[in-house]
């Protein structure tokens, strides 16, 4: 029996700031246990959307470095069929994906019906990073290159236009921004700098990128307050304790499947007699 509680609350409300949402939740006495539970959830409705074949489910997930993408994939998809979905870790656009439309490469890795699909960082960088960095947008050869407010809202209308495209063609979508603390953030760096078997996870770039922590807080707003929709919804998870963060993610993961009503398809009425004949065949055999 998994934990109730409602993890609606995580559920970015427009108007809010994202400030506003707690980087630290304490819902269950042993949130190490309700992942297992909710993972068991998840692993028994991605075997239904596999069999359902109707739809497919796209988790995008965002936050700061190390609030701790990898390890929550890691952990909420454990018990998941390998054949039941695939995860995309998106880095820098190599020259071929630039020189196509900068979500085409996103569109490349879309899950097929049935499957899950996981974006460890996603699309949402075109408005990140590249609103931080803007030299980034600048060294592109794009036919408009003006940086402004309107800029930025055409490529937030690009997100919502994609997604409602995904989401009438059967491809639910669900987003998480990891919400994790500047001290959490600090203390992360530190252990893989004392670990060095942690050491391949840091790079003195994430020192760089840390020193522009309010303007990417600033960039994670407009994102979440332009692109949360009711068929696309953004939840902001409590991610300073790790355990707990996966526990709400598996959660929100597992309700959004069941929520589909999928089920197992039934054989027609001719296939259940062979079935029957299958069945006594084989029982013959024992005897």
């Amino acid at each position: 029996m998994t934990p109730q509680f409602d993890s609606s609350q995580y559920r970015f409300k427009l108007g809010q700031r994202i400030d506003s949402y707690p980087t630290r939740a304490s819902h269950f006495d042993n949130p190490k246990k309700a992942v297992k539970g909710y993972v068991k959830r998840l692993s028994e409705q991605q075997e239904r959307l596999y069999a359902d074949n109707r739809f497919s489910l796209l988790v995008v997930f965002q936050g700061m470095d190390a609030a701790g993408k990898d390890s929550t994939i890691k952990n909420v998809f454990s018990g998941v069929n390998p054949q039941g979905f695939q995860a995309f870790n998106f880095k820098q656009p190599t020259t071929v994906e630039l020189d196509h439309n900068y979500l085409w490469r996103y569109w490349q890795r879309l899950p097929e019906r049935g499957r899950i699909g996981i974006y460890n960082r996603s699309h949402y960088e075109e408005a990140l990073v590249v609103r931080v960095h803007p030299e980034i947008i600048e060294d592109r050869q794009l036919p408009h290159k003006e940086i402004n407010d309107h800029f930025w809202q055409r490529r937030f209308r690009d997100f919502v236009a994609m997604e409602e495209h995904l989401t009438d063609n059967g491809t639910e979508v669900i987003k998480f921004f990891l919400n994790v603390s500047k001290d959490e953030q600090r203390n992360r760096f530190l252990k893989r700098l004392r670990e060095p078997e942690k050491h391949w996870k840091f790079s003195s770039s994430d020192l760089k990128e840390r020193a522009y922590w309010d303007d990417y807080q600033h960039a994670f707003q407009e994102v979440i307050a332009n692109t949360h929709t009711e068929r696309a919804p953004w939840y902001i998870i409590p991610a300073d304790h790790k355990w707990t963060m996966r526990a709400i993610v598996a959660d929100v993961l597992a309700e959004s499947l069941e929520g589909l009503k999928l089920d197992f398809p039934a054989p027609d009425p001719d296939e259940i007699k062979r079935f029957a004949k299958a069945r006594a065949s084989l029982k013959n055999e024992e005897e």
